[in-house]
């Protein structure tokens, strides 16, 4: 009887050992970095596109394109992902279209940088028409 219960025992603790390995290192290593990737772009920066402008205004505008696709000239596109140390990852995308050299529209899901339900709600509207205004002649 002693033989069938040192297996069970052994068993036994090599199941609770198991379990609690990821409570383990969890507790060994609380830290976990948040990682930002792409290019960070919040709707301010999308207010001040205007419909007209120059390849040269809109990167002024927004920065360097992560995308640019030798087939589709005419579109640039803008991804953002952010994956917290705990949690699930977020991506936004807006991509830029031109007509030539000019800005003809813009389509994607930027949304204010805080972290608000109002945020959470923009993230569940994915891929969205942006209306911008007409570049101003001075």
């Amino acid at each position: 009887m002693r033989v069938l219960t040192l297996p069970t025992v052994v068993a036994v603790a090599a199941l609770v050992a198991g379990c609690s390995f990821t409570s383990l290192t969890d507790r060994l290593n609380p830290h976990r970095v948040d990682v930002r990737q792409g290019n960070y772009v919040d709707q301010e920066m999308v207010a001040r596109l205007k419909k007209g402008m120059t390849r040269e205004q809109v990167r002024f505008a927004l920065g360097t394109p992560l995308v640019t696709d030798v087939f589709h000239a005419d579109r640039w596109d803008y991804v953002y992902i952010f994956r917290p140390g705990r949690g699930e990852p977020q991506q936004r995308v807006l991509s830029v279209f031109f007509d030539g050299d000019k800005l003809d529209r813009v389509s994607g899901d930027v949304q204010s940088g805080d972290a608000s339900g109002a945020a959470a709600a923009a993230q569940t509207e994915r891929s969205r028409v942006i209306e911008i205004p007409p570049e101003s002649k001075q």
